[in-house]
């Protein structure tokens, strides 16, 4: 089970550092243009914002991956149990049919 959570606010009291960051200037003038347009105080207010977001989905990137190699893990160890079946092409691609055919219903 994969469980999503929002990456921890940065305390208001924490130390800032100063970053330059170099950008195409299509990026730069959609940064000012939403300055501009009041949607944000400042540019570092947007890098933050975005930064924010970017940190949500790449935890939620490495928890899905975490997830599948837990799922590969215990592929893994039924394979060594000896926990297999014979591989049936024919027989997964009816039972798909039929899944497919009882949702159309």
């Amino acid at each position: 089970m994969i469980k999503y959570e929002y990456p921890p606010r940065y305390s208001r009291m924490s130390t800032i550092e100063r970053l330059t960051v170099t950008m195409p200037a299509e990026m730069a003038a959609t940064l000012k243009s939403a300055v501009d347009a009041g949607e944000y105080a400042s540019t570092s207010e947007v890098i933050r914002e975005a930064l924010r977001d970017w940190s949500f989905k790449r935890q939620l990137m490495l928890d899905e991956l975490a997830a599948l190699k837990q799922d590969i893990d215990k592929g893994l160890a039924d394979v060594a149990a000896g926990r297999i079946r014979e591989f049936n092409a024919q027989h997964i691609a009816e039972r798909g049919r039929k899944l497919l055919a009882a949702r159309s219903s």
